[in-house]
């Protein structure tokens, strides 16, 4: 039978069980000596006088050879007996200190999360208590700055029959009246507000909402963002290695496969698991990340357009774009 058949499933009490004592195995080795003694030294009172030195030497022999080989045996069992027990020993000590180490993370973990959840929902909160008190009120500076820039985006425009017949006369919609957003403000939207007090990213976040177009690619980046903090996946932890702005625009042309792969300069293989494991478990999380890049990829071919190099670049470090090079090198679009 195997030696760990009878060990205990606890290491602690198998170490204790195991330690060095006067255990069955001595005893047993003493009973044993002793009935070879008495059955020697019934031998010598019965045997003959006359068997000489030859005889007494064998008799010695007799007596002490099987001794010593039975304390032989009994010393190798109790050295077996040492190393399993400080054998026990060490692996109750490795698992108490993984045990430790696995509860100090989890702990850890759900002591973060609750403070970072906290502190979305409180950029949430501001967020919308901003957009509803701007709502109401233009903020002409404001917007004649970013009508004096040039604008982010410039959709082509295809001419329609509707177009060349003559117009009711109800009104100039609002959309038209509004002036282009600007790149500067498009850019900084898309890295959303630094935090409650970051008056320049809510400003620029509210005229991004008002443009219906950018708006989508506003609240996609939101969804995916949002869903990423549950998994403890941050854009500001990622450092994603820089592309030159020609393989951007090369993107905006159509161009898929290795030849852009420099875009999706997200290496962080934890985010990339993370992400690939969340895309195949959870339906919400996948088609929110396939809308996402859908909407960015419309986005970019009309900024590209319209947009420098620097300006490109600037773009790629937001954390809207982070989140695209993730989603791309989890679903292969850099492949």
């Amino acid at each position: 039978m195997p030696d760990n058949a009878d060990k205990p499933s606890d290491p602690v009490a198998f170490a204790r069980s195991e330690e060095p004592g006067f255990a069955m195995t001595e005893i047993v080795a003493v009973v044993l000596a002793l009935v070879w003694i008495a059955a020697v030294v019934i031998y010598v009172l019965t045997a003959p006088e006359d068997a000489g030195t030859s005889g007494l030497l064998m008799t010695v022999l007799v007596v002490l050879l099987p001794l010593a080989l039975l304390w032989a045996a009994v010393t190798t069992l109790r050295s077996v007996r040492v190393l399993r027990a400080e054998a026990a020993r060490l692996q109750a000590s490795v698992d108490a200190m993984r045990n430790a180490y696995i509860s100090s993370q989890q702990t850890g973990a759900a002591a973060l999360r609750p403070s970072v959840e906290k502190k979305l929902e409180d950029i949430a909160r501001q967020t919308e208590t901003a957009l509803a008190t701007f709502s109401s009120r233009r903020d002409a500076g404001l917007t004649q700055a970013s009508a004096d820039r040039k604008a982010a985006l410039i959709p082509p425009r295809a001419a329609s029959p509707a177009e060349e017949q003559p117009g009711l006369a109800l009104g100039t919609p609002a959309d038209a009246m509004r002036p282009p957003l600007s790149v500067a403000d498009f850019i900084r939207a898309l890295q959303f507000p630094e935090n409650p007090d970051d008056r320049e990213g809510f400003r620029a976040l509210r005229l991004a909402l008002e443009d219906r177009d950018v708006a989508k690619l506003i609240r996609a980046a939101q969804d995916v963002l949002t869903l990423m903090s549950q998994e403890g996946i941050y854009m500001d932890d990622l450092r994603p290695d820089r592309a030159r702005p020609e393989l951007w625009r090369r993107f905006a042309a159509g161009e898929r496969g290795r030849g852009i792969a420099a875009i999706g300069g997200v290496r962080d293989r934890s985010s990339l698991a993370l992400t690939a494991g969340r895309m195949r478990e959870d339906p919400v999380f996948r088609d929110a990340g396939h809308h996402f890049l859908r909407t960015f990829d419309r986005m970019f071919q009309q900024f590209e357009k319209n947009a420098t190099d620097a300006e490109i670049s600037d773009l790629a470090e937001t954390r809207t774009a982070r989140a695209f090079m993730l989603f791309g090198r989890v679903m292969g679009v850099f492949d």
